[in-house]
């Protein structure tokens, strides 16, 4: 009887949907010229100023932000060498709040036994209530004219998923955060989408 509780309550925790990753919103500003300017210029992806560029993670996200742009068929190049300059910027942080929400508590009971006698188990799973984590990504990249470094193209990219999630981790992020940024390049200036 135990057993068969047991099994029933794992089934029933296994029915509580996956967690599905959150939207990323997008917003960019460019100039009417932009695309002229730009061409398909060999570009340098770099951290912006006061970035650790030698940091791993940062490392995760520049070099997402130069798949994207390799998919967008610009060319690679050093700084010294390239027509622009990519400079990005991530800021990431981690946040706690207190759900408002009270507890959910899923039930399995059994019974068992004659005329004034029985046995019963209840097996019960928290689905809510206490504090939770949500870590907050930003992604920002400003493509700039090497020669002038005049801002050709600026776009950013907010997302938010609960800590600890395999979305919310960098090597998740970063890809799907920058895809979304550069996805209809070089997006309406002014107007922010979200991305799916």
């Amino acid at each position: 009887m135990i057993g068969r509780v047991l099994v029933t309550a794992l089934a029933l925790a296994a029915a509580v949907p996956s967690a599905m990753a959150a939207p990323v919103e997008v917003t960019r500003f460019h100039t009417p010229d932009t695309i002229t300017t730009l061409g398909r210029s060999a570009v340098a992806v770099v951290g912006a100023p006061g970035t650790d560029a030698s940091s791993l993670e940062t490392r995760v996200w520049l070099l997402a932000v130069e798949a994207e742009l390799g998919g967008l068929r610009f060319g690679s190049a050093t700084p010294g060498a390239a027509d622009c300059i990519a400079e990005v910027r991530v800021e990431r942080q981690t946040e706690r709040t207190e759900r408002r929400r009270g507890p959910v508590t899923v039930g399995v009971g059994g019974a068992t036994g004659g005329w004034n006698s029985g046995v019963g188990l209840g097996v019960g799973f928290n689905l809510g209530g206490g504090p939770r984590a949500v870590v907050h990504s930003h992604l920002a990249v400003t493509i700039r004219s090497r020669a002038t470094g005049q801002a050709l193209w600026e776009g950013r990219a907010d997302n938010s998923e609960k800590d600890g999630t395999k979305l919310a981790a960098v090597d998740q992020a970063a890809p799907r955060m920058a895809h979304a940024l550069f996805s209809g390049f070089p997006g309406t200036s002014g107007a922010t989408i979200t991305v799916k």
